[in-house]
């Protein structure tokens, strides 16, 4: 069950977000497209990733300048450095690559699933920043955004073209005993980079709350993760 509580106007790249994770997983995705029950997108099949400058337009050829680059792939390949949980919370963070290169018709893309470890039910929020919807890295240089929905960017570059405005609600969910959440995730490049994705390593953190289904408050820590575009 999903619940909202405030709701308030802000540009996106505001860092809210909120959730937790006691062990951090990294993973690569099976197949294509997602099974959870809060991911509305399908997903593309994976791409190979190698060096590149960042920008689209590279697919003219065969394969990148190292022989690794997909036909048809025009970007940065990403790779999950590290996934940091926090220890003490019945909540498992698991993330999984599902497009690794970008391509003309998608950025990167992975997917984060949240796991309820304990045998209570437990609630988590912020809902969206907990699977690292609309949350930037420490440079501000990159952002993940909903897969499922669409957003002003230049095709196959994966640059926003404007800032994203987007009504924030608190939002909350509910994950009963050994129950999951899963979301996808799509990398874009935010406005004023000189590169659609700039490559280099990027680390994001999101804060998260998680209490029991009738608490006032939750504990609140954080999880992260770090990325490298290559």
């Amino acid at each position: 069950m999903t619940t909202t509580r405030r709701r308030y106007l802000r540009g996106l790249g505001a860092g809210s977000a909120l959730l937790v994770g006691s062990a951090g997983c990294v993973d690569r995705a099976p197949g294509v497209g997602d099974g959870g029950s809060d991911d509305g997108s399908g997903d593309g099949g994976s791409d190979d990733g190698s060096g590149d400058n960042g920008l689209p337009g590279d697919d003219s050829t065969d394969d990148g300048a190292d022989g690794t680059r997909p036909r048809g792939t025009g970007g940065p390949g990403i790779s999950v450095r590290s996934v940091d949980g926090l220890g003490d919370f019945p909540v498992s963070v698991a993330v999984a690559v599902v497009n690794e290169a970008a391509t003309e018709s998608s950025p990167p893309r992975i997917r984060t699933t949240l796991t309820n470890t304990s045998e209570e039910p437990v609630t988590v929020g912020e809902g969206r920043a907990a699977h690292l919807e609309y949350v930037y890295d420490d440079t501000r240089a990159l952002v993940w955004l909903p897969a499922a929905d669409a957003f002003p960017a230049e095709p196959g570059c994966w640059r926003l073209t404007d800032s994203v405005v987007t009504t924030e609600e608190y939002r909350t969910f509910d994950l009963g005993p050994g129950a999951t959440s899963e979301r996808s995730v799509d990398l874009y490049a935010t406005p004023g980079e000189d590169a659609c994705l700039p490559v280099g390593e990027y680390r994001f953190r999101t804060p998260v709350s998680v209490g029991g289904p009738d608490a006032a408050d939750g504990s609140s820590g954080e999880w992260g993760l770090t990325v490298v575009l290559e």
